[in-house]
């Protein structure tokens, strides 16, 4: 056991400053479904805890033009449950129950859910290098068991992929996160911009400056056309993505007139592809579009050996996913 202090913040503003006082060995902790994990396995080691999960950021809020504006402090549970959500943003909905398990879901976070961490197993095991947990201590996952692992924007440094389901969902949603900084600074991020590739600093996972905090995600008014999303995992539940895929597709007298495609378990982010996109708006709604997107969203896509399997398998995911969107809508 590491010892640590812990203090709980009585608002968003103080929860702000105690970590930015606290300086690289502070952190914020709301369900702690992530980062209890990496403390107990000595990943994470941090001195002093900032607890924000009372702060009164839970509310899912109706917004005028029709959007939605969820409180990072919304559970997982919450907001897959929401009436709004459901039926507004089912692909958030169902992003989400295919998450983890429901404890897990009644208890993390909007915002935690955003900022998990690297499920790779070599970020896990402390006696391994690793270039996210130490900065030039190297990548064994390269050359080694890498069938988790990412085929789209990875570097010699790393190639770890972002676990979050619901992530994917807000990528084709065109979310906007709200962050609070030091001082009362405010800002907006998009969600294709919040998270980073991993280039030579793996270890640097966002964009957001040390002490700042996410307080909200906006979602703009629902696009138009039928919104799926579907998760290829090892096992039923409890388990992260081999693959996912996020889609939106409208549709008019059999022609794609709108599209949005993303894809989880590829990328060291959510991955949103305008190269299928671009390959499906305009087009017919028939299976060879479909398979020309597949190879358009794929052919930058580089396995590593063991993840070589994972190109076909997102290609085949998404002609699947878009098929069963297409012919709903």
């Amino acid at each position: 056991m590491r010892p640590f202090t812990y203090e709980r913040a009585s608002d968003a503003d103080a929860a702000v400053a105690a970590v930015s006082i606290g300086g690289a060995g502070a952190r914020y902790i709301s369900g702690g479904t992530n980062l209890l994990d990496l403390m107990k396995l000595d990943v994470e080691r941090p001195t002093h805890l900032v607890d924000i999960s009372r702060l009164p950021l839970r509310d899912i809020v109706e917004l005028p033009d029709g959007g939605l504006r969820i409180g990072a402090q919304a559970s997982n549970s919450e907001t897959a449950a929401d009436a709004r959500v459901r039926s507004r943003y089912p692909v958030l909905s169902e992003a989400l129950l295919a998450g983890a398990s429901g404890q897990l879901r009644n208890k993390a976070s909007v915002g935690g859910n955003l900022l998990q961490r690297t499920r790779c197993p070599y970020f896990y095991d402390t006696p391994s290098p690793c270039n996210k947990r130490e900065p030039g201590s190297g990548c064994p996952a390269i050359g080694g068991i890498n069938r988790i692992h990412a085929i789209l924007g990875a570097s010699e440094s790393c190639i770890a992929t972002h676990p979050s389901d619901m992530a994917v969902a807000m990528a084709v949603l065109d979310a906007r996160i709200e962050v609070l900084g030091p001082r009362g600074a405010t800002r907006s991020v998009a969600i294709g911009e919040l998270h980073r590739l991993p280039g030579n600093t793996p270890h640097l996972e966002s964009v957001l400056d040390p002490g700042e905090m996410i307080t909200a995600v906006v979602l703009p008014a629902p696009p138009r056309g039928r919104q799926r999303y579907r998760k290829v995992r090892d096992r039923a539940s409890y388990e992260f993505a081999v693959v996912s895929v996020a889609v939106v597709i409208a549709t008019e007298q059999g022609t794609i007139t709108g599209s949005r495609v993303a894809f989880g378990g590829v990328a060291h982010k959510p991955w949103r592809s305008p190269e299928a996109e671009a390959a499906l708006t305009g087009h017919p709604a028939t299976m060879t579009t479909y398979r020309a997107a597949a190879e358009a969203a794929m052919k930058d896509a580089v396995g590593c050996g063991h993840n070589d399997f994972k190109i076909d398998l997102a290609r085949r995911t998404l002609c699947r996913t878009l098929a069963l969107a297409a012919r709903e809508a």
